[in-house]
């Protein structure tokens, strides 16, 4: 069984390959850069592919499961679906974008016709907040509304911040009724005890916001990241300024900017970071609430252990066909079979 990761020599990517690598998997490094995915791959001992994610169908022959690492995910996920689901080969990703799951989600007759898994976001987005919201759909099964939240320590890859900067300029976004709707950024404020003392949240447009219908069917879905009031009033000020920031010019400078100085965290960060999710389902008409939380390691680090992870799994035949998501491929305990991951829940 053959493992083909794309984007091998990204931030992301990279760790991820190393991990594969340690566990045997002797994956294929592909990407676009022939000379950095040499360096990669004389370093791990692995065969490497060159390519552009549009001539990925002329290199699946022998592949069984893409791990994809490289985004923007808008940009590089429906090309390797394409050919994914032309070569009869299961599709793994690490996004975090709304757009690339709904996308994918209206894939699932097509996945499931071809044999094939689509299964986006094996990383921090969205495994921990996907399982949770798994985990507590089970608690309360007539819960109508569903919140999350995360705080994360460490800082982001060029990657995500590159991505996160091509977003600036778009709305938030809720699920209600349903229904995605786009809202402003941060348009509420929630006092949330994430696990580590109480903090106060605002809404972002998270993936779960899509994933978390589809795992649990609860109709009305948000999530929230703490912000310090300084913060908050920044991203108030930047609705104003979200057409400037949206002109292709600006948002290309502002994401290569990014690409070019911006790190991820260190070995010693990812390994002494931890980050604290929140979780509460409740039954508007009853009052019903339940409530569950989770600490987890590093975000990067979760994403290594949770990527590789889905990857193998989805290598020895344990993916079910059709659009997934991380709860509804492996269960609510997906996440707490990780490494370093704590549940609690309250009475």
């Amino acid at each position: 069984m053959t493992l083909l990761v794309y984007g091998a020599y990204g931030y992301t990517g990279e760790l991820v390959a190393e991990e594969l690598a340690d566990r045997g998997r002797d994956p294929v490094l592909a990407g676009r850069n022939d000379v950095k995915l040499g360096r990669i791959g004389t370093r791990l001992g692995c065969e490497t592919r060159a390519l552009p994610v549009g001539d990925a169908d002329a290199h699946l022959d022998d592949v069984d499961v893409v791990l994809n690492c490289a985004g923007p995910f808008v940009e590089t996920a429906e090309p390797l679906v394409e050919a994914c689901l032309a070569a009869g080969v299961d599709y793994l990703d690490v996004t975090g974008e709304i757009p690339v799951f709904e996308t994918l989600a209206r894939r699932d007759d097509d996945a499931a016709d071809a044999g094939v898994t689509l299964l986006p976001g094996v990383g921090f987005d969205v495994v921990p907040t996907d399982c949770l919201a798994a985990h507590l759909a089970d608690r309360l099964p007539d819960a109508t509304h569903l919140s999350l939240g995360f705080e994360p320590h460490g800082g982001l890859s060029p990657g995500t911040a590159a991505t996160a900067l091509g977003q600036f300029a778009d709305d938030g976004a809720v699920r209600r009724d349903g229904r995605l709707v786009a809202v402003p950024p941060g348009h509420r404020e929630r006092r949330i005890d994430f696990g580590n003392g109480v903090r106060t949240g605002v809404t972002i447009p998270w993936g779960d916001v899509s994933t978390a219908y589809h795992s649990t069917g609860i109709p009305n879905v948000d999530v929230y990241v703490p912000m310090p009031k300084a913060a908050r009033r920044l991203l108030s000020a930047s609705r104003h300024l979200r057409p400037v920031l949206g002109a292709e010019p600006v948002s290309d400078a502002l994401q290569s900017l990014a690409r070019r100085f911006v790190d991820g965290p260190d070995e010693t960060e990812r390994e002494s970071g931890r980050a604290y999710v929140w979780g509460e389902a409740r039954n508007e008409a009853t009052g019903e609430t339940a409530v569950s939380r989770l600490v987890t390691p590093e975000t990067y680090a979760l994403t290594v252990d949770a990527a590789s992870t889905a990857a193998e799994r989805a290598l020895d035949g344990d993916a079910p066909d059709g659009y997934q998501t991380p709860s509804t491929a492996y269960g609510p305990d997906f996440v707490t079979d990780l490494d370093g991951v704590t549940r609690t829940d309250d009475a």
